[in-house]
């Protein structure tokens, strides 16, 4: 066992001592479990919702995305600070609700504030079908790092199936208290390994950034400028504008924003959050020098960019801590998502076929939801081919389809009703899952209209479609107030 894989196998133990040291004195019932209690402050809540973001896809999608496309690529620190700021307004009213509702899901949320149990159904479906592409991506993800810096010692799927095991025990510990104290350590950990290398690997290899920079645009003529057609500006715009609107939409955030102890929490982290999202930017710096000093990786092969330029470049102890880096990356945000999706399943799927049941059993059937969906995940990872990037994004568009909703429920006078809701998600959802199945473009929808628009994000038309049928059905089903009225709906009849 080389040093790389002892230092991996190191993280790896360390994590499932933290797990089990924060469970300790502590009742895990399905608050405890799930959102420890409403008891966390701003330090965990931030290091939290940096876990949930940096993940191992921060270290190998990102440099994988700047090696392939080049500054298609920075849409992801622009939606990245934007989002983050949007929590200034947005988390606080989001926080007072469910603590004075007592809700710990994201579907809750939507059940509650529409009082329609159907939709937190549908919400709750539409979640796991965004979560199990993004797990999934985690997943090989960390196959992929623990194979490399292993020398391939252990083959990715072997570190696929050794992360799913870990991953269950973890969360099955201690809930999101373990996440929590991991956080910590995971976090300065990629802090430290994300400045260095973006910071060593082109000072190293061209003495400079400015020099990197050149020798990367003789390499690649044009990868970092836009391209005049596809992911052109109008791409980038688009997609960094939906993606900032649909930033706090990802189920596994509302866990750690009902966790919060107070709403302040979140407007002191919405200071720091965009400032930390400039760690990426190095991640950008890592892809790049890669482009010069290990080219000829084509397609999905671009996410391992990173990997065999640090490689090529360190001893295998310090391959062993980027190993480490990305384990801990992995099972951060993975045991929030699958603490999230299992949550949802069981409040509002299971809680809403048996309700007695799963006020009694919660916590239990919660945990088994954890098993089912990674074994899913695991055995979708083992044969899916699809890049990184290509599958996060399929999951941010359809997680994006939840804002309009929810961004109108926070009104004072919301005037979308439950079926608006319904309906605007359905459509929405319905054209992501359409137009990613059938690989249809922009460019085919609207042939002969301007560039710019044949440019513009899928997910763009998606949500556009979502909110005019939101609008529509709602005015169609919106009750008339005043005394002795009928409803819209029995005019009609």
């Amino acid at each position: 066992m080389n040093s790389a894989m002892l230092i991996i196998f190191g993280a790896l133990l360390v994590s499932l001592l933290l797990g089990i040291m924060a469970r300790r004195g502590k009742d895990m019932g399905m608050e405890q479990w799930a959102i420890g209690g409403r008891g966390f402050g701003s330090l965990f809540v931030f290091l939290l919702l940096a876990g949930e973001t940096y993940s191992v896809f921060t270290l190998l999608g990102t440099s994988g995305l700047a090696y392939s496309k080049g500054a298609v690529g920075f849409y992801l620190i622009a939606f990245t600070t934007l989002g983050a700021m949007t929590s200034y307004w947005l988390l606080p009213p989001i926080w007072k609700y469910a603590k004075k509702h007592n809700l710990v899901s994201q579907s809750e949320f939507f059940a509650s504030k529409y009082d329609s149990p159907i939709l937190g159904v549908f919400v709750t479906i539409v979640g796991v079908v965004a979560l199990v592409p993004y797990i999934v991506l985690l997943f090989k993800s960390m196959g992929i790092l623990v194979s490399a810096t292993s020398y391939g010692a252990i083959s990715p799927s072997a570190a696929i199936l050794i992360g799913m095991v870990a991953l269950v025990v973890y969360v099955m510990i201690s809930g999101i208290h373990g996440s929590a104290w991991t956080s910590t350590v995971k976090d300065f950990l990629i802090f430290f390994v994300i400045l260095f290398l973006g910071i060593y690997l082109p000072i190293h290899y061209h003495g400079g950034f400015q020099q990197m920079f050149e020798a990367v645009n003789t390499a690649k003529e044009g990868i970092l400028t836009f391209p005049e057609k596809g992911m052109s500006l109008s791409w980038f715009i688009s997609t960094v504008a939906i993606s900032a609107f649909g930033y706090f939409m990802w189920p596994h955030n509302a866990p750690t924003i009902f966790a919060a102890k107070s709403a302040r929490t979140f407007r002191t982290n919405a200071i720091m959050l965009p400032l930390y999202a400039l760690m990426i930017l190095f991640v950008y710096f890592v892809g790049f020098t890669a482009i010069v000093e290990v080219p000829g990786l084509v397609g999905a092969d671009g996410d391992y960019a990173l990997l065999k330029l640090s490689m090529k470049t360190f001893d295998p102890w310090f391959v062993g801590i980027i190993g480490a880096t990305g384990l801990l990356s992995t099972l951060v945000p993975g045991s929030m998502m699958l603490m999230s999706t299992a949550t949802m399943l069981t409040k509002n799927v299971y809680g809403y076929i048996r309700p007695q049941a799963e006020e009694k059993n919660s916590a239990k059937v919660a945990k088994v939801f954890v098993v089912l969906l990674s074994l899913v995940c695991g055995g979708m990872a083992l044969g899916e081919n699809n890049t990184l990037a290509t599958l996060y994004l399929t999951s941010f568009s359809l997680v994006t389809q939840l804002a309009p909703a929810l961004y109108c429920s926070l009104m004072k006078r919301n005037v979308i009703t439950k079926q608006g809701a319904f309906l605007g998600i359905l459509f929405g959802v319905g054209i992501v899952v359409y137009m990613t199945f059938t690989k249809t473009t922009m460019v085919m929808l609207f042939a002969g209209m301007p560039q710019w628009i044949q440019d513009l994000n899928n997910g763009v038309f998606a949500l556009v479609v979502n909110i005019i049928v939101m609008l529509v059905a709602s005015l169609a089903t919106r009750k008339v107030t005043e005394p002795g009225q009928m409803t819209v709906s029995e005019t009609t009849k």
